[in-house]
């Protein structure tokens, strides 16, 4: 960390999958996603703290339908939603988060009440606990469209191994669409990080399934590096993806090397995920080993995507 002022990053995410269907596909959710970076970067640039941009950044997009966390969230095989999120404050290295929560609108702010808690990760009961201590207003986050996929599925057995990673009615009958998370991961203007992450999980799967986003398996930043991994989220916490990738950056690697080694790896052991990055001297990397990565950035000086990001390289960057 520096007292020196640096020039703030931003990276976000909102999944990844096998395809986006069509131009107009990739241009709605980009217009979503950069929508969320207009309004992130400003906040850093007058002087506000990488954990507090990443809960704005997820906040919004837990609030777009579009995407699969919060209001848009698909449903477990039993037709209810349960939401995961984490917040990782690189600068105090302090985790926080909730497992399979219901009927809020933004389960990061959960996460986030929980960070000056000597018990920072709650699930299930827990959780609906601390929404009843905290007095948060009951909300339901089901839309039509992940409705109508949930009956679809019913009415083929759950055939399908997960919903769609984004809400588009062109999407609904698609099979293996993808898989959803939201991420952002911020360097602020003091040099320090934060990562958070937000999840409404597979869609169609088991009861009490857990996943990676409320783990340093998905999610993790401490002073060297913030990483937020999306894809499916067994092949992501038998990685242990973005904590080991943070431990590489912390042990001398560079973070493009880090990312690099930790996506071959994954890649060679047939892995379905992605992740954003970010490190202390403001290099911004991405990953993946899906078809599609639907991340933006801003870099200070423009903003960027990886919507159209395809081949055979496993690893992107913005050198610092």
């Amino acid at each position: 960390m520096t007292t020196d002022k640096v020039k703030p990053k931003l990276i976000i995410h909102g999944g990844a999958g096998s395809s986006l269907k069509g131009k107009g596909g990739v241009e709605a959710v980009r217009k979503s996603l950069y929508q969320v970076l207009e309004e992130v970067y400003p906040m850093l640039l007058a002087g506000a703290s990488a954990s507090a941009a990443v809960i704005r950044g997820c906040q919004l997009l837990e609030d777009d339908p579009r995407f699969n966390a919060g209001t848009g969230s698909v449903l477990q095989s039993d037709g209810q939603i349960r939401m995961s999120a984490s917040l990782m404050d690189g600068a105090m290295q302090r985790f926080s988060g909730v497992i399979n929560v219901s009927r809020v609108q933004n389960p990061i702010f959960l996460a986030q009440s929980l960070q000056s808690s000597g018990d920072r990760v709650l699930s299930d009961y827990g959780s609906a606990e601390l929404v009843r201590e905290l007095q948060v207003p009951i909300y339901n986050p089901l839309t039509d469209i992940r409705l109508k996929e949930w009956m679809q599925e019913r009415d083929e057995n759950f055939v399908k191994e997960m919903a769609g990673v984004v809400a588009e009615k062109e999407l609904v009958a698609e099979s293996n669409a993808g898989r959803g998370t939201i991420g952002v991961v911020v360097l602020d203007s003091q040099g320090c990080l934060a990562a958070g992450t937000s999840t409404g999980g597979k869609g169609f799967e088991r009861i009490g399934r857990v996943s990676d986003s409320a783990m340093p398996a998905g999610n993790y930043a401490n002073a060297f590096a913030g990483v937020s991994c999306t894809g499916i989220g067994e092949d992501i916490i038998e990685e242990c993806l973005a904590a080991r990738i943070v431990v590489r950056v912390t042990d001398g690697m560079s973070l493009v090397a880090a990312m690099n080694r930790s996506f071959s790896e994954s890649r060679d052991r047939g892995r379905d995920l992605g992740a954003i990055a970010l490190d202390a001297t403001g290099a911004i990397v991405w990953g993946k080993t899906s078809e599609v990565l639907l991340a933006a950035y801003h870099t200070g000086e423009q903003m960027g995507d990886t919507l159209e990001w395809i081949g055979d390289e496993l690893t992107g960057f913005c050198p610092s």
